[in-house]
């Protein structure tokens, strides 16, 4: 197989016939003749005798490593190391007949088996080596790009195709954007996409480590790490593909005004989620109550949103921009000490200075009042059917829920009541029929 370049094509013009009389040249000279029907025959056979040996041996390799101890990260690995088995058996069986066949007994060229042979070797290597990035998808797309490069190389004709690539494109002022431009391109930023992804995910984990920093302080230096990780790999991708940097100024001005009006809201809120962290009036965990009535606590703030889990277990993101504009209750900024307070009515029998007593103490009976606080009653007003009372009472883990805590208040004022014999009214009235 000849590995001489062809003639460079010109970067505008793409020479079809050329193309075309190379392609049959090609095609009689190296494909279209006896020995290499020889060789592909040897090849399916080859391949069908694999896969006859791989039905057979890989139930009991996946039962081998279904029923190992390994760690879990471990046994995944194994299973995509198991995915590999038909491609190896494959190559020992192709090397095995390659054998018979190049010897001096049978005489035969085997070019196409070798490329084979080298291109199946290489995608066991490259499949091995991809291990170590965890995300599948990632691991496919790399694998699958740098084995096609590998198989190109090894057949001597990855020079034809970059050439080939590189001659569909078209000329921005010097630079010449061509296909092959945009395609290692797109390969070199997503791999420093990822790479730059990984190193902000480490980098998130070392710094939630940290004991010596605020929560708030911590969310801050994981997206600025982050902004940083992703604009580098960005810059040096644009650059390892060759496209200049300065042909962005001509489309610069009307595409950064477009992105500003298209963005606006999405700007203001992350400057709205980088005020919360600076200022730290808002931190995760917190416990806070919106203008609506939504009642939770802060499980992550974002670069757009705050992540917001109710007690029903319901999570609301909250635009960053509303938390700074609108009124909110940070029931843990500060002392975590709050005051709760109750309303209930009692009988106008009762002894408003002996109800007062018993509310009191009733209100101390649940673990979650604080004792260092002393609850306090007061008589509201002298309503239409009952003498009304405010007993108001302090707690300091409102994270832990404002309703229960009520709930339990007014079934100790209840079980109080009953046992002093205290009646709780109910609305009543008397109707009189005059006779004419």
């Amino acid at each position: 197989m000849s590995n001489e370049p062809s003639e460079k094509l010109t970067p505008d013009f793409l020479d079809l016939p050329a193309l075309r009389t190379g392609a049959e040249k090609f095609l009689f000279d190296h494909l279209l003749n006896a020995n290499t029907l020889y060789q592909a025959i040897i090849i399916i056979a080859a391949f069908f005798f694999s896969y006859f040996i791989f039905k057979i041996t890989r139930k009991r390799t996946r039962t081998l490593i279904e029923q190992s101890k390994m760690p879990l990260r471990y046994k995944r690995a194994a299973y995509n190391m198991h995915r590999l088995l038909f491609p190896a058996i494959t190559l020992v069986s192709i090397f095995g007949m390659t054998r018979i066949a190049s010897s001096d007994m049978v005489g035969m060229n085997v070019w196409l088996i070798i490329g084979i042979m080298k291109a199946l070797l290489a995608w066991i290597g490259i499949r091995i080596v991809a291990q170590l990035i965890n995300n599948s998808t990632v691991r496919n797309i790399v694998a699958t790009s740098i084995w096609l490069a590998a198989a190109l190389s090894i057949f001597g004709i990855l020079d034809k195709a970059t050439t080939l690539l590189d001659s569909i494109g078209f000329n921005i002022g010097d630079f010449h954007l061509s296909l092959f431009v945009i395609v290692k391109g797109a390969f070199y930023l997503f791999v420093l996409l990822y790479f730059a992804t990984f190193l902000a995910s480490v980098a998130d984990r070392r710094v939630s480590k940290s004991t010596e920093l605020t929560r708030s302080t911590k969310v801050l230096i994981s997206k600025i790490v982050r902004i940083l990780l992703i604009g580098i790999a960005l810059i040096i991708g644009l650059m390892s593909s060759g496209i200049d940097l300065s042909l962005f100024a001509v489309f610069g001005g009307a595409i950064g005004l477009g992105i500003g009006f298209g963005l606006q809201r999405g700007v203001s809120n992350l400057f709205s989620g980088m005020m919360l962290l600076l200022d730290r009036s808002i931190e995760p965990g917190d416990v806070i109550e919106l203008e609506g009535g939504t009642f939770g606590w802060v499980e992550k703030m974002g670069a757009r949103y705050t992540e917001i889990v109710t007690r029903d277990n319901k999570t609301y993101l909250i635009p960053n921009e509303e938390l700074v504009t609108q009124r909110v209750v940070n029931w843990s900024h500060g002392d975590p000490t709050i005051r709760m307070h109750i309303n209930f009515g009692v009988h106008y029998k009762s002894d408003p200075h002996k109800v007062i007593e018993i509310a009191k103490q009733a209100a101390t009976r649940p673990e979650r009042v604080l004792n260092n606080h002393e609850p306090v009653c007061w008589i509201t007003e002298f309503g239409d059917s009952s003498i009304n009372f405010s007993l108001r009472f302090w707690i300091q883990d409102a994270q832990n829920g404002i309703t229960n805590i009520k709930g339990e208040v007014f079934l100790a004022l209840w079980d109080a009541f009953k046992e002093n014999g205290i009646e709780i009214p109910y609305p009543h009235r008397e109707v009189y029929i005059h006779q004419a």
